[in-house]
């Protein structure tokens, strides 16, 4: 059985099936609503229902407050239908991020890469081509582990086929573990995508900052690589931050784009490396060196930060000091459901 919704303002009526929720239904009609967490914790995609009957499933009572409830709100992540519905959502079109349809797909793990102690390189030959924007990720279904996970697509989308993720293991997470103790070449894996908005503002040209932490980078890199391959000619400098050498890899690769392409610049940090180890490059946290390498002013560019909630905090802080504001600034926080529930939305700004 299904029912339709139709999306305010866009008024765009789609069917959606039975248990699906909004969010779901919508992403794979390829209307994007703003999300986050998926869980129903976070609060992100709350939108305003004006007609019809749904069930808000299993929506926090933090993230979804009785009043709210009671003035038609729902979590998108969460909630569905009853009946024909009627939302009004917050629609925000981007003339650079192209709708694509959230689709399934399937295909053979074809390369595993130990990139460092705990960070496993995975490349996947699909049985069919995914459009994708750099910069998007996926939801892996993985064997015996309940609930999918998400995964930044680290690669450019020039071969459809292909899908590389770049996996650390999470301790105590079940599906970090299956992909570092069981993921075998030869295995078949199913997930869904292209998830997200996370992709370069290429119509607004001008310098690009990319600031990542730790598999932060996986999203970057599939950018950068995309950029430099059209031929993008505005400066680029990418900060990857990690604890110490031993954590970071993708070295060499980034080194020789540098050195092919002089619009960019490639800077690690370790912020935590032994005094005596010999390290010759930068210390400190991402949001520091990029201070020392800009002087502590940012104006005139646009910023794409990827890595853990403190990382973001960290970099948001120091780039609106050097007057770079919410416009110029594009964020992807990596955090678990529990994560979600602790880390409310900033109250200040829309995106951030």
């Amino acid at each position: 059985m299904t029912h339709q919704l139709t999306i305010e303002p866009l008024g765009d009526a789609i069917d959606v099936a039975e248990g699906q929720t909004i969010l779901d239904a919508c992403l794979r009609s390829g209307i994007y609503l703003p999300h986050a967490c998926g869980h129903g914790l976070c609060g992100t995609c709350k939108t305003q229902v004006v007609d019809g009957e749904i069930d808000h499933g299993e929506a926090s009572s933090f993230a979804l407050m009785d009043f709210e409830r009671d003035d038609g709100y729902v979590l998108a992540c969460t909630a569905t239908l009853k009946s024909d519905v009627t939302i009004e959502a917050d629609v925000e079109e981007d003339p650079d991020a192209r709708r694509i349809p959230v689709g399934d797909f399937e295909g053979v793990v074809v390369g595993l890469d130990d990139l460092t102690h705990d960070v496993k390189g995975v490349r996947l030959a699909l049985d069919r081509g995914i459009d994708f924007q750099a910069g998007q990720y996926v939801m892996a279904h993985l064997p015996g582990v309940e609930g999918a996970r998400a995964f930044s697509i680290a690669n450019a989308p020039s071969d459809p086929k292909l899908v590389e993720l770049q996996v650390r293991r999470v301790p105590g997470g079940a599906g970090t573990a299956y992909v570092h103790d069981k993921l075998r070449p030869g295995d078949r894996l199913r997930f869904s995508g292209p998830y997200g908005r996370f992709v370069v503002r290429k119509s607004r040209g001008g310098p690009l900052i990319f600031l990542a932490g730790g598999t932060g980078v996986s999203s970057p890199r599939a950018m950068i690589l995309d950029l430099l391959a059209e031929g993008y000619s505005e400066p680029i400098t990418l900060v990857h931050g990690v604890r110490t050498e031993a954590d970071l890899y993708g070295r060499a690769e980034f080194e020789a784009l540098a050195k092919a392409h002089p619009n960019f610049r490639y800077v690690p940090a370790l912020s935590s490396e032994p005094e005596d180890s010999g390290w010759a490059g930068e210390r400190g946290f991402v949001h520091d060196v990029a201070r020392r390498l800009y002087g502590g002013v940012f104006e005139g560019s646009t910023a794409y930060l990827c890595g853990p909630p403190p990382m973001i905090e960290g970099c948001i802080g120091a780039l609106m000091q050097g007057r770079l504001f919410e416009k110029h600034i594009f964020t992807e926080k990596f955090f678990t459901a529990q994560d979600a529930g602790t880390k409310p939305k900033s109250p200040l700004f829309k995106r951030l």
